[in-house]
């Protein structure tokens, strides 16, 4: 099913190519009598047996890839109610506004180019056709921020003059949609991208927003945002040099207050993963997940990508940093890899959405998370296991 729902999506963007390996788009109907016919089909960049690419060369073509993928039809029931701009160099309002693909306004996150829609973005907005019906006033594109106005759909805008005040709106048009403020809140940081965007993923599937802090200062926006929740459970995600304890005395007076982090970025997602406290978390310490993979040089791909955790499979963002995978997020799959002791089909899988082309992430770090997710004999090594 993954499969399939992706070829929309990529075969608007394309595969990321390198100068040795040109046409590695998808490619249908291609028959096996035509020259590079294989190649034509995309793989193994386009999808693996455990992996399927959204290849974007640039966060902009991934929403879009993304968005296709997951409303992939024409009909009213297979297209989005609304879809959501954001600027695409706004990274804190892009994380802040995944929360609006959560119910009820399910609106997926496309990119604006400033006041200008890019191709991308616009022929998707016209494949989706949003219906505008409620909730969202009856909108059909919410603006985030100074973002393209598209002739013929009607608005709603959302600002703020800096990102505390902008994310504070968000929440304000999620709770107004719902009909009531979130008794949980995500409080990530406002000044290092890689620390918040584990937090959209959550906030598509659970509706949970985030709100921004600065390292050693609570901005009174996001202090006035809290105060509307009216004594909230907050999660604070990101460990003490990028959210400092001075900061959580703060939100103690406003909330009940947990931390959740790891020492670095990647290690900060896989907490996230990881952690469960009652309805909030993924809790995903066992095998049978959906995982979508971004790149920590990416931070819009986290918005980007956020639909993902939403739909479908469902599932935590894991991040990939610097080139290769690191050491504790190959542990990690390790330690939810399935395994099977008769029949694989009795078996519970999982299934990696990965998000950016080559550059993003190499075709040989996906053959890797895809020996990773495979299933496994339990009384033996997995290929995975051996190569580790």
């Amino acid at each position: 099913m993954a499969l399939l729902l992706a070829c929309a999506a990529l075969a608007a963007v394309g595969c990321g190519k390198d100068k040795t390996d040109v046409g590695r788009s998808p490619v249908i109907g291609k028959k096996g009598g035509d020259k590079s016919a294989a190649r034509a089909l995309g793989f193994p960049a386009f999808a693996t047996k455990n992996t399927t690419r959204v290849g974007g060369a640039d966060p902009t073509a991934d929403a879009a890839g993304v968005a296709r993928a997951v409303y992939s039809g024409t009909s009213a029931t297979t297209r989005p109610l609304a879809i959501t701009l954001v600027d695409r160099g706004d990274w804190q309002g892009a994380i802040a506004a995944s929360v609006l693909m959560s119910p009820p306004v399910r609106a997926p996150i496309l990119l604006s180019d400033g006041g200008s829609l890019p191709s991308a973005s616009a022929d998707t907005l016209a494949a989706l056709d949003p219906t505008g019906a409620k909730p969202a006033d009856g909108a059909e594109v919410i603006r985030v921020g100074n973002v393209a106005k598209p002739k013929g759909y009607k608005t709603t805008s959302v600002g703020g003059s800096n990102p505390y005040a902008k994310a504070a709106a968000i929440d304000r048009l999620q709770g107004a949609a719902v009909g009531h403020s979130a008794d949980r809140v995500v409080i990530a940081s406002g000044e290092r991208s890689e620390f918040a965007m584990p937090a959209a993923g959550w906030a598509a599937k659970s509706g949970d927003p985030v709100l921004y802090t600065k390292r050693d200062q609570l901005p009174k926006e996001t202090l006035a945002a809290l105060r509307g929740h009216q004594q909230p459970k907050i999660y604070v995600l990101g460990p003490p040099d990028v959210i400092s304890d001075k900061v959580l005395a703060q939100l103690r007076r406003l909330g009940t207050v947990t931390r959740i982090g790891g020492k670095d970025a990647v290690a900060n997602a896989i907490a996230f993963a990881r952690f469960v406290d009652g309805r909030f978390g993924w809790g995903v310490v066992d095998p049978g997940h959906g995982l979508v993979f971004v790149t920590a040089e990416r931070p819009l791909d986290a918005a980007a990508a956020a639909p993902l955790s939403a739909t479908g499979t469902y599932g935590p963002m894991l991040l990939v940093q610097g080139g290769g995978l690191p050491a504790s997020l190959v542990q990690y799959l390790l330690d939810i890899q399935p395994g099977y002791e008769r029949d694989p089909v009795r078996g519970v899988y999982n299934h990696g959405w990965i998000i950016g082309d080559e550059q993003a992430i190499s075709v040989e770090d996906q053959s890797r998370l895809d020996s990773l997710l495979e299933i496994v004999p339990v009384n033996t090594s997995s290929p995975a296991k051996r190569q580790s």
